[in-house]
């Protein structure tokens, strides 16, 4: 047993985050431990997004994996400044204007265009100001917009070597097709650049005056002196308020300016990969096999559509979906099933049951009845009090004096 203990720590040890606590569920969770193919806690069911760990390094490297190897010269040339394939990160500190007589004030962000001081216009709560819920967001976003198991064969479960195939010429399709990154610049600057620098006439793509042109998001007009983002993917001719740069499906602002662009929809990562391949419910990855399985509205790995608690496969067994989570019935009783205020027995969940606020009855006549004279009440109008039933006011009065 003793050996068992420590064989599991030494192995927990080489996990990043072990240990993290929660900070969704607090004290209730003892620590982050990676479950061995779900990408969440095995204690607390959350994700390592929910858990006070400190990514920046891991962001770092993640992006750097993300962007290496790739033949796109426009990604190239923007990040050899921020040190491929480590990616540094990009952190600035800004001096705020204040007025006189009032000592200076500055303020660390977690990550930044490179133009940050004129271009951080983003809703101050998603500002990745460093140690603020918006450097979490941040963290959260990269998290989910970016999975590495999206992008890294060896961060995937068991893959076999003609999926781990397919998985690379998946990834080398998008880094030669879709991928790419925000450039932040103001309408009339860009104007001079598309038309041959400081010399040349400002005008637009296509000759239309600049600035001018809208938003490709809310459609809203440009304003002047107003920064905007441009992907080279979309072309030139297409812009984006800072904050209009969304992704299409969850229409969350795209992490870092990184964007996926595909049939002339932005797309995060995530939902990129959701429109090439299936993703299973289970283990969260992209489904290269020819064979998977559909059930609830979901696509699994046919091991992974197995019990949320126990992992015990459901093929052909009884489950019941929590939180859009397969649990087998056992798992179910002993921790989801509502008890009967009557019998103080769980409800199975095929079983009929009538509930009134936050208490249930087994629909049937010796349980769902008059508390005052066990008349059955099933179909029938009734009063209730705490777990009480009654059928009449008399009745109540009965019990209640």
């Amino acid at each position: 047993m003793e050996i068992e203990k420590e064989l599991k720590k030494v192995t927990l040890g080489h996990e990043f985050g072990a240990g993290a606590a929660c900070l969704k569920c607090k004290d209730k969770c003892e620590g982050f431990e990676l479950h061995f193919w779900r990408k969440i806690c095995r204690n607390c069911k959350c994700g390592l997004a929910e858990h006070d760990v400190v990514m920046n390094s891991e962001e770092n490297k993640k992006v750097g994996k993300l962007f290496e190897d790739t033949k796109y010269t426009g990604l190239i040339a923007k990040l050899k400044t921020e040190g491929i394939p480590d990616y540094q990160g990009n952190m600035v500190t800004i001096t705020l204007p204040i007025p006189k007589d009032v000592p200076m004030k500055t303020v660390t962000y977690e990550w930044a265009p490179p133009v940050a001081n004129k271009y951080m216009l983003l809703p101050p709560e998603k500002r990745p100001v460093a140690g603020t819920e918006g450097a979490a967001y941040r963290r959260q976003q990269m998290a989910r917009q970016l999975p590495e198991h999206d992008q890294d064969p060896s961060r995937c479960h068991e893959l076999s070597p003609a999926e781990v195939k397919q998985m690379q010429q998946y990834v080398r399709k998008y880094k030669d097709e879709a991928l790419g990154v925000g450039d932040v610049i103001l309408p009339e600057e860009m104007a001079l650049v598309q038309a041959g620098g400081p010399g040349g006439v400002s005008v637009g793509v296509g000759g239309a005056p600049s600035p001018g042109g809208s938003c490709h998001q809310c459609q809203q007009p440009m304003r002047q002196g107003e920064p905007a983002v441009y992907a080279e993917r979309a072309g030139y001719d297409k812009m984006w308020h800072p904050a209009c740069f969304v992704c299409c499906t969850c229409n969350e602002l795209l992490v870092d300016m990184i964007y996926f662009w595909k049939k002339g929809k932005m797309y995060c990562g995530r939902h990129y990969g959701d429109s090439e391949k299936p993703r299973c419910g289970g283990c969260d990855e992209l489904i290269f096999s020819n064979e998977y399985t559909q059930a609830e509205g979901q696509n699994w790995h046919l091991k992974h559509f197995c019990c949320f608690e126990c992992d015990c496969i459901l093929a052909g067994e009884t489950y019941v979906m929590e939180n859009d989570k397969p649990v087998c019935k056992p798992c179910y009783m002993k921790n989801y099933a509502v008890k009967c205020s009557s019998c103080q027995n769980a409800v199975e969940p095929e079983a009929q049951r009538v509930s009134y606020g936050d208490h249930h009855w087994h629909a049937e006549p010796q349980c769902f009845k008059c508390s005052g004279c066990s008349k059955c009440l099933i179909g029938q109008r009734f009063m209730a009090v705490k777990n009480f039933l009654f059928c009449s006011v008399e009745c109540k009065k009965k019990i209640m004096a």
